[in-house]
């Protein structure tokens, strides 16, 4: 019996000697944000950059992209993301740029207070490789290179995302969820226009029948004034150019002048022109002036002309663009006979138009695009072009009376904001909270 107690008090004690026993861990290790990022993306360059409006970091991400997702062997180019951020569980809004992207806060990002991952389209800007390969200048490849980027980051943000685009950024949002339709919660294109063949009518009729008949016979009567008094004016380009050090040998400064003449209707209406500010006849630098303030002249430089290549490609190829009405100065023309945006397209490269994927875009999001709010502006050329979604899809399309292009949600009435924030407060649910734009 004595055996037995000795026996049970040795067990008692042995595990009163092994619950006592400090057992030594391994580290938890914590990493910092910075830390975190670059475990997403090892191969990266990441650099900390400027912080600004609501965000507590900024930086700048150089990736190694595939020219092409489906053949990583066919090499890679630099592609320049911008990431501004605030708190992984907030809002995310996801910039898909046009173009080249230049870090700045969109006002998505301040209705939010959320996070901004703001990426430049391949190919343009400080994403452009030294010699471009043209076949990988598609839309599916730019889509690959969100989906994949945003599939990343969601390892690390975990709140609500939105994309947003202003113009082709805008088309390049709804061609992004026409692709993957659950990578974003909702999508919130600016002035996008889905383009029908590559010179739509449709620009051409807006034209003809936006605004009063005394302000569309006041613009094609500067548009003849202008050519009327070429020499004058074509000293002012002189001028102009060699204040500004501009070259013009892509196009010459006549022809840069007669395209400028005929591109004028389409941006007066397209950036807001106001039919009272139109110069008197004869008034030559006033007229240099206003062409240059509405269409821009360095538009035909040599530098934009090169930096544009990429652009006038995939409006050739995949996106459609506008012709020129040349009826008003048929007559006073020189140069510019026939004028085509192919002049601005790059050289002996395939421009066969791809008439199907627009389409494609536009019918699913007309028909299948459920959380997509639309900005546009009603003098807008580009709204003529805009996609209307079915009575049946969850969609909300607000259109300025008499905006332009530069249309924001800013610039809605009260009453029409209000609806606007309604609206992504019901898309979005009521864990994410909404700041009203201040006035």
């Amino acid at each position: 019996m004595k055996y037995y107690k000795t026996l049970i008090l040795f067990i008692f004690l042995s595990f009163s000697i092994i619950s006592c026993k400090v057992i030594a861990l391994d580290p938890v290790e914590i990493l910092t944000f910075e830390q975190k990022l670059t475990n997403l993306f090892p191969t990266a360059e990441i650099t900390e950059i400027e912080v600004k409006d609501h965000f507590t970091k900024a930086f700048q991400i150089v990736l190694d992209q595939p020219f092409d997702h489906k053949n990583p062997g066919a090499g890679t180019f630099k592609h320049y993301v911008y990431l501004s951020h605030t708190n992984t569980k907030m809002p995310t809004v996801l910039v898909t740029e046009g173009y080249n992207a230049n870090p700045g806060t969109y006002e998505l990002s301040k209705i939010f207070k959320g996070n901004q991952v703001q990426v430049e389209y391949r190919f343009y800007g400080k994403s452009r490789p030294d010699t471009i390969p043209w076949q990988y200048l598609t839309n599916d490849q730019a889509i690959e290179d969100y989906h994949i980027l945003v599939t990343k980051l969601k390892r690390l943000y975990t709140g609500k995302w939105i994309s947003t685009g202003i113009s082709k950024g805008g088309e390049t949002v709804l061609i992004y969820k026409s692709k993957y339709p659950w990578d974003v919660e909702v999508a919130v294109p600016y002035v996008a226009p889905l383009i029908n063949g590559v010179e739509d009518k449709r620009t051409e009729d807006h034209i003809n029948t936006v605004g009063s008949d005394a302000c569309r016979t006041k613009i094609a009567q500067f548009q003849r004034n202008v050519l009327k008094n070429r020499d004058s004016i074509l000293g002012e380009i002189k001028s102009y150019a060699a204040a500004k050090n501009m070259s013009f040998t892509e196009l010459s400064m006549d022809e840069a002048l007669e395209y400028a003449v005929l591109e004028f209707p389409f941006s007066f209406w397209q950036w807001g022109g106001n039919c009272d500010e139109i110069p008197a006849e004869n008034a030559t630098a006033a007229m240099f002036n206003y062409v240059n303030d509405i269409v821009g002249i360095s538009f035909y430089n040599d530098q934009t002309y090169v930096e544009l290549l990429p652009s006038y490609y995939q409006h050739l190829t995949e996106l459609g663009y506008y012709g020129f009405d040349t009826m008003p100065v048929k007559d006073l023309l020189k140069v510019v006979h026939q004028p085509t945006n192919k002049r601005f397209a790059p050289k002996n490269v395939d421009l066969t138009y791809n008439p199907n994927y627009i389409n494609e875009v536009r019918d699913f999001v007309e028909n299948k695009g459920n959380k997509i709010l639309y900005i546009y502006g009603e003098y807008d050329t580009w709204g003529a072009c805009a996609p209307n979604p079915k009575p049946h899809v969850n969609a909300l399309k607000m259109v300025l009376k008499e905006g332009s292009h530069k249309t924001r949600i800013k610039d809605f009435s009260a009453e029409d904001q209000k609806l606007i924030y309604d609206k992504l407060q019901n898309w979005l649910g009521y864990s994410v909270t909404i700041f009203p734009l201040e006035e």
